[in-house]
């Protein structure tokens, strides 16, 4: 039985190998997602289109070069970079609290870390009132034993900005650290490496591409931050008025400097997904 079960399988196998491959039918789209799918990508890219369109490119330098659009942009470009700085200096050691050590509460911590992913800017703005103002939990405290003012200033700026951009970094770093093998790690403290050794000699070349890309997304999103920055340090020409402040501002009362404020947001963002874009599509 066994040897005529074999010679069959292998007649069949023999007939099959003879035919000609099947063309693979071709991937339809059913209508029904079809027309979704394209009615969302209008939804998405229209916008961004109708900014394009209605730029005024025959003023565009002149509109970016004056003194308001520039002071809103150098403040911007300062605050979102000081901002990053706080968050690597700070998101970075979090991410590797939450990633490398069994922390007691570790899932709520991570929860409280990541809730101004969630939370509505603006209350965020309050929050930090509510703690750094004058009359704040730890504002009232630095105002009268150092004289420090944080709200409505440069410094409160970076703070609102710090608040909503450390999130984007910390996951991208814990992300990188799960990623990577630990048993480096262990190999260096082998060889008498102390911990922080390993951590700046090992650890840190290991999960440099996740660093970047954090510190990306949270300079990207504290370059956009509009609703924490007005709350807490408030609309002041020259000392906390960011671009989305003063596209917010110029809509009122010169809307063509709005446009050329948003078409350096736009490309700006663009710039992020360029960079982005080999990390995306590497990923699994």
């Amino acid at each position: 039985m066994s040897r005529r079960t074999d010679r069959s399988a292998a007649g069949v196998a023999a007939l099959a190998a003879d035919r000609p491959p099947r063309r693979r039918r071709a991937n339809r789209v059913p209508v029904v997602l079809l027309l979704p799918a394209l009615l969302g990508l209008a939804f998405l890219v229209l916008p961004v289109v109708g900014l394009l369109v209605r730029a005024p490119w025959s003023s565009l330098s002149d509109q970016l070069t004056s003194t308001e659009v520039w002071e809103a942009l150098r403040l911007s470009l300062v605050c979102a970079t000081a901002a990053t700085g706080v968050s690597l200096v700070l998101g970075v050691p979090l991410a590797w609290l939450l990633a490398r050590t069994d922390l007691p509460g570790r899932r709520l911590v991570r929860a409280l870390v990541t809730l101004p992913l969630v939370l509505p800017p603006v209350v965020g703005g309050v929050a930090l009132l509510l703690v750094l103002g004058r009359r704040g939990i730890v504002g009232s405290w630095l105002d009268s034993a150092f004289g420090i003012t944080l709200p409505f200033t440069t410094t409160g700026v970076i703070i609102a900005e710090a608040f909503v951009a450390m999130p984007f970094l910390v996951i991208s770093v814990e992300g990188a650290l799960r990623a990577a093998d630990p048993r480096y790690e262990e190999a260096a403290a082998t060889l008498g490496a102390s911990r922080l050794t390993a951590f700046r000699r090992v650890t840190l070349p290991l999960i440099a591409p996740g660093i970047a890309a954090g510190a990306v997304l949270a300079w990207a999103r504290a370059l956009g931050e509009f609703g924490a920055t007005i709350t807490f340090a408030g609309n002041f020409p020259g000392r906390t008025q960011t671009m989305p402040l003063a596209v917010y501002l110029a809509m009122e009362s010169d809307p063509e400097a709005a446009i050329a404020l948003s078409l350096v947001l736009l490309v700006v963002s663009v710039a992020v997904l360029v960079g982005l874009r080999e990390r995306w599509m590497s990923a699994p």
